[in-house]
């Protein structure tokens, strides 16, 4: 399926004012791969009839779609090794001793997709801290702008293949039971974790304060003020000796001042100044 030049400017248009996505000019190809999907289930002959309903049904339910088919949701378990060990090793025992008189954790994971990251989080905190896990008021709140992944995400369904990525075999036999194709997380796991629906850009709804803030491969897809938009309202949710998470790739450097870098066993997290 084909697109043209001002089908394809509508939906770049159409994604960034959704969800401050920017798609390259340069990428016109990879709106038509993930649109085609989308007109085979709305039963639509063509991307230009897909784009032409929208242009109809901007908030509609088919928009809703196309945003979340531009979406890229690449996740799995436990990724980046050394953020974990460090996590594991360094920041927790840090976060545990600093919260001993409360006996309360609060995780927020941002972009959480179809869930590995929260559900790496509990996996952890009940394998190597299960007094936390057990006896503490710990909350690990997951939210995406994507209904159809936060759905994903709390079902707790796996496939093989995304199973096999991260996923220690240990892990994978604690804590997931087969069912069919698929591997179900288990429901002490899934109890931990809450998921809601999120759109970063727009005003957050109430989040209480942040201990450990999962703020993985979201900036990179955003223009400079929405980076520093985002950042500055994460400085209001986290604690003062919180930890912001970000991707490898991404940095607090010229776009917010008002971080501390700090580096733990090769891994690098943020505190607010």
């Amino acid at each position: 399926m084909s697109i043209t030049t001002a089908d394809a400017d509508y939906v770049r248009e159409l994604v960034r004012e959704r969800s401050a996505i920017v798609i390259d000019a340069s990428k016109t190809y990879l709106i038509e791969s993930r649109l085609g999907p989308v007109v085979r289930s709305a039963g639509l002959g063509s991307i230009e009839e897909l784009i032409s309903r929208m242009r109809r049904e901007r908030t509609g339910p088919l928009a809703d779609l196309v945003v979340d088919a531009m979406t890229t949701n690449e996740t799995f378990f436990f990724r980046d090794a050394t953020l974990w060990a460090a996590i594991e090793k360094q920041i927790v025992p840090q976060l545990k001793t600093a919260r001993q008189a409360q006996r309360a954790l609060t995780v927020w994971c941002a972009a959480c997709s179809s869930g590995q990251e929260p559900y790496s989080i509990a996996m952890m905190l009940i394998d190597r801290f299960p007094d936390v896990a057990r006896d503490w008021n710990v909350r690990i709140i997951a939210t995406d702008l994507s209904a159809e992944m936060l759905g994903r995400a709390a079902a707790g369904r796996y496939t093989q293949l995304e199973v096999n990525r991260g996923l220690p075999a240990v892990a994978l036999a604690k804590h997931f039971r087969r069912d069919g194709a698929f591997w179900q997380i288990s429901d002490q796991v899934r109890s931990m974790v809450e998921f809601r629906t999120i759109n970063l850009i727009q005003p957050w709804p109430f989040i209480p304060a942040v201990d450990l803030l999962m703020l993985r491969n979201v900036l990179i897809y955003f223009d400079t003020d929405t980076k520093k938009q985002v950042l500055a309202r994460a400085r209001t949710v986290l604690r003062p000796d919180g930890h912001l998470v970000l991707g490898t790739s991404e940095t607090t450097l010229n776009l917010d001042e008002r971080y501390a870098r700090i580096v733990t066993d090769n891994a690098t997290t943020y505190q607010p100044r």
